[in-house]
């Protein structure tokens, strides 16, 4: 076997692994690592300039890329600093290898500067979190970590390793991690049970999430709501795993409001949740969000989510595309054509209450087409009639995100990322992650002010590493999302209150001058006529820009 120092060792296991970025923000307890990587041109470093950026950016990258992203990390303040974006991935089951230095294992008691137990505060964020105690084991402990990151349910592992192991030499062993097949198939009689249920239904609702993208089962979820007339929800997820223009696709759940959420699922008889969660909210409600006589399928490779909080009429461990494969193809064995008919019936129903939803979403638009500040539909109108062809969008407006889902809507998947797990900030960042993982097309990212702000540092990566993404900032110069939630706590109460510190105003912020201060044009639109324009300049300057948008930020209607 080959002698390396640790450093180097790391270095090779990275190679072994396909590995072509490190993201990272870089400290003195990883110097051994910064220093070898000038030996290994085949990895290329992607600077940023905040722990919680380079978390977001190595999240947009392992999530477009379908493979664990290596993310490198400042000890306990760096790994501290990444806590927020690192719950996003967490929560979404976004494929992580997290490195970071420790100070030298001697002289620990002495308590130096940076000290701290990061194994310890990495565990609630992440499948597994280790510390090397030589150099045999940092080959044994990244092979490991990117194995666990890719095994159900994905998510990141947290590997740190002592300056003074970086330095040390061991014979070890360089090889690929294992892959280990999880497309576990359903067995016939539960093939059976499920094709029955969904059978006996008049009023099926599908329920989908990340686990059916990361299976490749897009194909099988469109035959499956095809073939039984099913209306299809997507969950809070990362990626929207089913057509926003298929006609059988009824938008996103409701996770902030439980009587939204039941309302949504009130006329469903047969639920059928596949690789999501059943189901993330903001807030614990009491009881269950079905009606009680609806019967609840679960598809998923993840065993803990499958009747973790509310009881289910059939729990699969399965994979989703399999599993769906064959669903579908014992539903087209058996069904009669009274059932053919019913499904059919049952799909132009939910087309039709689709475009009822979508005409009150576009009347809304057009009772303040023309006002100012902007519309937040209108602009996202503009925005859908500018943007290049094939452009992946990512979806960090918040409260202009109904508006977003009424214009900007796709025929395939693969084209929608969205900020799911609930903190906020990867707007700005997780689309560089993207573009560096699909560089053969356009990406667009619409953030929200208020979330632009928690990450704006992302602006130079882009441009010192020429990352052509857009920016277009969704600006209502106000933290609406809190107002909104506000008044859903108050209720009747909200009369007469007002909020504090929620708006970001006295001074406004100046978008276009904070990019320029990061090295990336920007331009600030305050009438939509000039939108149109404003993006297409952006997106053809094959350089990353940012578009600041004056949009109405008043709370009494949600659809402002």
């Amino acid at each position: 076997m080959p002698r390396f120092a640790a450093r180097y060792a790391m270095l090779e296991q990275l190679l072994a692994e396909g590995t072509r970025y490190v993201f990272g923000n870089p400290g003195t307890t990883e110097q051994a690592f910064m220093d070898a990587l000038q030996d290994y041109p085949q990895l290329e470093y992607i600077l940023a300039l905040h722990e919680g950026v380079a978390t977001g950016i190595a999240d947009g990258y392992a999530r477009a890329s379908g493979r664990p992203a290596f993310l490198q990390l400042h000890i306990t303040p760096g790994l501290g600093n990444a806590m927020g974006m690192l719950y996003n991935s967490y929560r979404t089951h976004t494929p992580l290898v997290v490195y970071a230095g420790q100070h030298p294992q001697k002289g620990g008691s002495q308590e130096p500067i940076l000290a701290g137990d990061v194994v310890r505060l990495a565990e609630p964020l992440t499948k597994s979190a280790v510390e090397a105690q030589d150099a045999h084991e940092v080959p044994i402990l990244l092979r490991r970590a990117f194995k666990v990151a890719m095994e159900p349910p994905r998510g990141p592992v947290f590997v740190s390793v002592p300056a003074n192991v970086m330095d040390e030499e061991a014979e070890v062993e360089i090889a690929p991690s294992t892959t280990v097949d999880t497309r576990a198939r359903p067995g016939p009689a539960v093939v059976e049970r499920i094709a029955q249920l969904l059978l006996d239904a008049t009023s099926p609702v599908i329920i989908c999430g990340d686990g059916v993208a990361e299976s490749g089962g897009q194909a099988e979820l469109i035959q499956l709501a095809e073939t039984i007339g099913a209306r299809v929800h997507a969950a809070f997820s990362a990626e929207l795993a089913f057509p926003s223009l298929h006609p059988l696709y009824a938008g996103l759940l409701n996770v902030i409001s439980a009587a939204g959420l039941k309302g949504q699922l009130s006329a469903a008889d047969v639920v059928l949740a596949v690789g999501t969660p059943v189901l993330p909210l903001l807030f614990p409600i009491e009881g269950s969000p079905f009606a009680e006589a609806t019967r609840v399928i679960h598809i998923d490779l993840d065993s803990r989510e499958i009747g973790k909080n509310w009881p289910v009429e059939v729990g699969l461990l399965a994979d989703p595309r399999l599993a769906m494969a064959e669903i579908v193809a014992r539903l087209k064995e058996t069904m009669t054509q009274e059932q053919r008919d019913a499904a059919r019936d049952r799909a132009r129903a939910v087309e039709t209450m689709g475009g009822q939803m979508m005409q009150a979403l576009e009347s809304a638009a057009r009772s303040r087409w023309d006002a100012i500040p902007i519309n937040a539909g209108r602009m996202m109108s503009e925005i859908a009639e500018a943007m290049l062809p094939d452009t992946i969008i990512f979806d960090e407006a918040v409260t202009a995100g109904g508006y977003l889902m009424r214009y900007l809507r796709f025929a395939e998947t693969g084209a929608h990322y969205r900020a799911a797990g609930g903190g906020l900030g990867p707007g700005m960042p997780n689309p560089i992650g993207i573009k560096l993982a699909r560089p053969d097309r356009p990406v667009l990212s619409i953030s929200g002010d208020g979330a632009a702000l928690y990450t704006i540092q992302a602006l130079w990566t882009a441009a010192h590493h020429k990352i052509p993404v857009t920016w277009v900032i969704a600006n209502n110069s106000a933290y609406r999302i809190l107002k909104l939630n506000m008044l859903e706590y108050l209720g009747e109460g909200a009369s007469g209150r007002k909020f504090v510190e929620m708006d970001l105003t006295q001074p406004a912020v100046d978008f276009p001058a904070l990019a320029a201060g990061f090295g990336v044009t920007g331009v600030r639109v305050d009438r939509a006529e000039d939108i149109g324009d404003a993006v297409r300049e952006a997106q053809k300057a094959n350089e990353p820009r940012l578009v600041d948008v004056a949009i109405e930020g008043d709370v009494r209607s949600r659809w402002l």
